[in-house]
């Protein structure tokens, strides 16, 4: 596969460094990390919109500035194809759209080398996958956590990567998750309207902006931070409400960030049942709920977070397409015993 060029552009307060900046503005599909862009600029593979190559570090950039990342062509990566059953949603010559249950990882990584979706993708799809990042891979252009379910879509050519990266990029796909949260936020509560970030909107949607980061003193969890990290903006609606103990919300994403959704309502006091990362030992409040749905909400095994709504422009057709799918069936479970 030959080399590619990737177009960042930088974006509002960037970081005092070139290297930082560009970290910060790539679109994170794009999975570049800091240390990455650092040897890219060393190498001479970083240039101004006009093609005049970038070498020091301490530059400083200012919105709206285009630079041109020049990626090396992919290289192999040990996966192996492995006959795993796949929901498929939807399948053409370009794409693929796959419901990901719970449990399954998105990419082989130390611990988790097989039974991943791209370990079936290759079995599926055999050779006709693109690649990103540097690696020879099926065209992932988003991931969702390992125990969230819910549509993926997946590019199964070059073509259709790359428009469908533009439109992550752009912030113009469709993704709404269902989430089973503690509390029922409201904008009549003065503590989440006094919460950093927090805004509400017409409809009663309320809005989450906040830049996500590695968290200080845990590499493994995300969180929210001032002055650094990425953008991120979530908006989200009350569904339904349990008892006012627990509520079912719709979350929709302006942007894609690693834990978004569950950092973002961890930080505005509502976090995901059944999320041990960020929700800790959090239990429900009061007596309000059955004996049967406290146990269930107690023993739920995962984070009650399922992406249900897929939307986006097909790369070759230019038609919009759109997919749905409800929870499954643990969490379908849950919501039955909290309705009950």
């Amino acid at each position: 596969m030959s080399e590619s060029v990737l177009r960042v552009v930088i974006g509002e307060d960037p970081p005092p460094r070139l290297d930082k900046a560009l970290a910060a503005a790539a679109p994170e599909q794009a999975s570049l990390s800091r240390s990455h862009i650092v040897k890219l600029i060393e190498k001479g593979a970083v240039a101004r919109a006009d093609g005049t190559p970038v070498t020091a570090l301490k530059m400083r950039t200012i919105p709206g500035d285009v630079f041109l990342i020049t990626l090396p062509p992919a290289a192999e990566i040990e996966a192996r194809p492995e006959d795993i059953a796949l929901d498929i949603v939807h399948e053409d010559d370009q794409l693929i759209v796959v419901n990901k249950p719970a449990g399954m990882v998105v990419h082989p990584a130390p611990g988790s080398e097989s039974g991943t979706l791209v370990n079936a993708l290759l079995h599926h799809c055999a050779d006709s996958l693109s690649g990103i990042g540097g690696q020879r891979r099926p065209g992932i252009v988003h991931r969702i956590d390992k125990d969230t379910s819910g549509l993926l879509v997946v590019a199964k050519t070059d073509q259709a990567h790359h428009a469908l990266a533009a439109q992550f990029a752009d912030h113009s796909i469709e993704r709404h998750y269902l989430a089973i949260v503690y509390g029922v936020p409201s904008r009549a509560d003065p503590r989440l309207a006094g919460v950093p970030g927090v805004a509400f909107e017409p409809g009663n949607v309320i809005r989450i902006s906040g830049n996500i980061a590695r968290h200080k003193h845990d590499r493994k969890r995300m969180s929210v931070v001032a002055n650094a990290g990425r953008h991120a903006i979530t908006r989200l609606k009350v569904v339904e409400n349990f008892a006012d103990t627990l509520a079912l919300v719709e979350c929709w994403l302006e942007t894609g960030r690693t834990h978004q959704i569950r950092v973002h309502l961890t930080h505005a006091g509502h976090a995901l049942v059944g999320d041990s990362t960020y929700g800790g030992r959090r239990k429900a409040a009061g007596n309000a709920l059955s004996p049967a749905a406290a146990q269930a909400v107690r023993s739920f095994p995962r984070q009650a977070l399922h992406a249900a709504t897929l939307g986006f422009v097909h790369p070759s057709s230019g038609e919009m397409m759109r997919f749905q799918v409800p929870p499954p069936a643990d969490m379908a479970e849950l919501l039955a015993r909290l309705r009950g």
